[in-house]
């Protein structure tokens, strides 16, 4: 359905009366406008309720259009496109799988012109609609295949961007690259003809490993965490490039950007010691890279074991991660548990042969509280637990 249909004041404001409400029972509710489908009214109400922390400016911007939900899932959040847009600049860039079109806003923040392909005709007349509505003029959407679009435009672009469709008719939701489409493995030689430059985004779920099995001459790959949550990979590709690849590890928290640079397959050097006053856990997308050593070299901390990935200091420093004062640290024998049972504690595995669930289960610890407990192994290979206090 058009689009426009949804837009009369009075459509817009039952849209927007019915966005905290419960939706099932909402669909199961008399149509009150029985001209038109009422799924996708309902449609309507879900995706933009979906937007209102996603996508605030599409949320409060009056006469946005939404598409089918699985595009506002799907679609970068505000926070990783502004971010992505912070990496590259130049005169022309083309989004090849446009979607929902977040990333091209914030590209056409810093790019003279933008090119939105998507094969969906509906939704890249509804993106077009709502880029007007956002008065961005410098965006021009085009709804064909993005290898036929960059053919007949046959032109060089500074960056070509791709975020390839990671559901497949045939396999369902899949997560190599070369079973999304586009596949970028195989089309990378064509796209070179285009540009020197593609920034891909994959899902976080990838393995670096496997990633760069997959793809050709990558520099950098980021790792962006929103809140310490990994939300997306992004892979920086330049023809030809055969240098040493950097891993930048993003955590976004409050609009604040806390990033560590390291080197992909680097060996640092670290060092070990005993649990001192103070723990420090990674975060994620530090996690995810691999390259836990790196804090230690950096930031002159000590590792617990070589396998455990936390930390520990006698003095306070600034850390990507969770901070903790140490106030005990016990073995994990059964007496020096006995004190815990049935208490609220906050339990952290880390190279330890139990699980979290397991350890709750056997000792009756509730989850929250004050308490944290970090159950690891000490550099003498001894099974220990650490209780601290968070610091703020």
């Amino acid at each position: 359905m058009d689009h426009q249909t949804f837009l009369t004041d009075e459509i817009q404001d039952f849209i927007n009366q019915n966005l905290k409400v419960n939706f099932a029972e909402l669909a199961l509710k008399k149509n009150p406008f029985p001209s038109i489908n009422y799924p996708e009214i309902i449609n309507q109400i879900v995706a933009k309720s979906k937007s209102k922390e996603k996508l605030p400016t599409w949320f409060n911007t009056k006469g946005i259009a939404y598409p089918n939900k699985i595009s506002i899932e799907q679609t970068s959040s505000e926070i990783t496109a502004k971010y992505k847009a912070s990496l590259i600049k130049g005169d022309k860039i083309i989004d090849l799988s446009g979607g929902f079109g977040v990333d091209a806003y914030y590209f056409a923040k810093v790019f003279k012109e933008v090119y939105h392909c998507e094969m969906n005709k509906q939704l890249s007349q509804t993106v077009s609609h709502n880029y007007s509505v956002l008065n961005l003029k410098n965006i021009h959407c085009l709804n064909d295949d993005s290898l036929d679009v960059l053919k007949q435009l046959n032109t060089k672009f500074d960056w070509i961007y791709v975020d390839p469709s990671r559901r497949s008719d045939l396999k369902g939701k899949v997560f190599l690259l070369k079973d999304c489409v586009p596949n970028v493995p195989e089309l990378l030689k064509n796209y070179f003809n285009f540009s020197n430059n593609i920034l891909i985004k994959t899902a976080p779920l990838l393995d670096i490993t496997l990633g760069l099995s997959e793809l050709q001459f990558v520099k950098k790959i980021h790792i962006i965490a929103v809140k310490n949550e990994i939300k997306e990979l992004l892979w920086e590709i330049e023809k030809d490039y055969l240098g040493l690849i950097s891993i930048a590890s993003v955590n976004i928290e409050n609009e604040v950007i806390h990033r560590l640079e390291t080197v992909y397959r680097k060996e640092y050097n670290t060092s070990f010691s005993l649990p001192k006053t103070y723990l420090y856990e990674p975060n994620s997308s530090i996690m995810k890279s691999g390259n836990m050593d790196a804090l230690s070299e950096d930031k002159a901390l000590y590792k617990l074991h070589q396998h455990s990935h936390i930390f520990t200091s006698d003095k306070i420093t600034a850390f990507q991660g969770r901070r903790f004062q140490i106030d005990k640290i016990m073995s994990f024998q059964k007496e020096d548990m006995k004190p815990f049972m049935n208490q609220k504690i906050n339990c952290t595995t880390r190279n330890f042969p139990l699980s979290v669930e397991e350890i709750k289960k056997k000792y009756k610890i509730k989850d929250g509280g004050n308490i944290f407990a970090f159950f690891t192994t000490n550099i003498n290979n001894e099974k220990i637990v650490l209780i601290c206090t968070k610091i703020k």
